[in-house]
């Protein structure tokens, strides 16, 4: 049997968290949950906050039980969410919690930025689409404040996770270039725009590369965990999206992907950014990714609409699991009332079934009222948004997509993979589900010398048992087609009301 080298991933996601233990052979990879956690947000007086406290605890927790279950663990490496970040004092200290990005603060806050510097300018140099959630215009939203002004250093989640493991303060480059702080073509902090929106450009510090070596754990996390010797941190593709593109089981260049979870992140793979004004009209994104390819994509919003119908109707005594959503939605009738699944109405934390609802009467269109047929309009919702962003991106790159990989939580939807392959008319691999804390722990096999580039661990992947699962189109494609008419009718008619300052929210 060949020897086994362990690597520790703690992936944390929007909803939840964990530690999954890996062993590499050198040709394949198997995975073990160590310790999972419940990644909950915290709404005080001045905002809704990430309880970034918690999730160290948590993270320490789970190196100790990796430790524990799997002996000698060579490195370890830790991904998150994008836009998120930490400010720290000139102590090292952390300032307050971290904001959540769902926190309404930055409303107004692109019409600021706009002041300051042409939306074309921004996207001419960052590359990134413009929506409230983005680090800069967070960062805008606190202008004057003392937690601004008494800043020394701002961390991304995964960088202030790994300076508390280590004492070291670095910027991964893939969670940085969700900012829309960064420079997609050089890569460092895009220094002319901080400096037109007026932000303290001393609090960016050095951008590193994914597979650098941050340090090693601190004695006294070596101690509380149980590590011996020095026990390296690497800095892994941080950014989760990242992370699960590195794991995708592709085998040529012409793929799309959908990284499907609380957000569907849509794209292409490219060896260079793609910044043309076509782009920044249907709002792409070109983020950094792992061997000096960009990820051309674009937010969808996602499995986030029926995790809050759940916290909805959770709350009103009727409990679902995603399970029993699934079965419901396929015995509803198909072609019912559709969605823009990105329709700012749907972006905070509420009564998601009341704002569908009214979304569709806005729009005049049958109103879903149970479960099932909610959760089948946003189910075929999304799958025909994913093909509006497919023939979009297809359209700026000028690269056909011959197969959709679908990777991350959303793979275990079987019944939004099938509806995917439908709407796109294209073949869909689904798998693997944790493709996020598989690309981290590859990332860090090749920063360790065990692989020695992204298509090296690509073969590795497909090498190995990740439950991979294929759809192909089905039902009538004339059908298909009307439907995504249809959809497009009505994104516009939402749109056109936004536009006349109709509330559909």
């Amino acid at each position: 049997m060949a020897t086994q080298t362990a690597f520790l991933a703690i992936d944390l996601g929007a909803e939840s968290g964990r530690a999954v233990l890996g062993r590499f052979d050198g040709e394949r990879i198997t995975l073990e949950e160590a310790h999972r956690f419940a990644n909950v947000p915290v709404r005080l007086p001045d905002g809704l906050h990430w309880d970034v406290l918690r999730i160290v605890k948590e993270a320490k927790d789970g190196i100790a039980k990796a430790l524990r279950n799997g002996g000698r663990i060579e490195s370890l490496g830790v991904d998150s969410w994008g836009v998120d970040f930490a400010l720290l004092d000139r102590d090292g200290c952390l300032i307050a919690n971290p904001y959540h990005y769902r926190d309404p603060r930055t409303e107004g806050m692109e019409e600021r930025a706009f002041d300051r510097m042409p939306k074309e300018e921004i996207y001419g140099t960052t590359g990134v689409q413009s929506l409230p959630i983005n680090t800069l215009y967070q960062l805008l939203s606190m202008e004057g404040s003392s937690l601004l002004q008494a800043a020394r250093t701002l961390l991304m989640v995964p960088d202030l996770i790994g300076y508390w493991l280590t004492g070291e303060k670095f910027c991964e480059f893939t969670i940085a270039s969700t900012t829309q702080l960064c420079d997609a073509r050089s890569g460092g902090w895009a220094r002319d725009v901080l400096e037109k929106m007026r932000l303290p450009g001393h609090i960016f510090g050095e951008i590193v590369a994914p597979g650098t070596q941050l340090g090693t754990l601190l004695p006294e996390v070596a101690e509380e965990t149980g590590a011996t010797g020095r026990l390296p941190v690497t800095a892994v593709a941080s950014h989760d999206t990242a992370s699960a593109v590195v794991a995708i089981p592709a085998e040529s260049e012409n793929f799309a992907y959908i990284s499907s979870g609380t957000w569907s992140l849509v794209g292409v793979e490219l060896p260079k950014p793609a910044i043309a004004p076509e782009g920044m009209h249907a709002n792409f994104t070109n983020e950094g990714g792992f061997g000096g390819t960009t990820r051309f994509l674009k937010n969808v919003m996602g499995l986030w609409l029926l995790q809050e119908c759940r916290r909805t109707w959770a709350r009103e005594g009727r409990e679902y699991s995603y399970e029993e959503l699934t079965r419901l939605a396929r015995a509803a009738p198909t072609g019912g009332p559709l969605l823009d699944p990105d329709h700012l109405s749907f972006l905070a934390p509420g009564d998601m079934p009341g704002r569908i609802r009214r979304f569709c009467r806005s729009t005049r269109q049958s109103l879903p009222q149970e479960p099932g047929e909610v959760a089948r309009c946003v189910l075929e919702s999304l799958a025909l948004k994913y093909r509006w962003v497919l023939e979009r991106a297809e359209e700026i790159t000028g690269r056909r997509a011959e197969i959709v990989h679908v990777v991350g939580g959303g793979v275990k939807n079987t019944l939004l993979c099938q509806l995917t392959a439908d709407a796109t008319r294209r073949p869909v691999r689904a798998g693997p589900v944790e493709a996020t804390a598989l690309g981290n722990l590859m990332v860090q096999a090749y920063a360790r010398g065990y692989l020695g580039s992204l298509e090296e661990i690509r073969s590795a992947v497909r090498r190995s048992s990740v439950g991979l699962h294929d759809y192909q189109p089905m039902g009538s494609a004339d059908e298909w087609d009307g439907a995504y008419e249809r959809l497009r009718r009505i994104m516009d008619a939402a749109a056109h009301l936004d536009a006349e300052g109709a509330r559909l929210e």
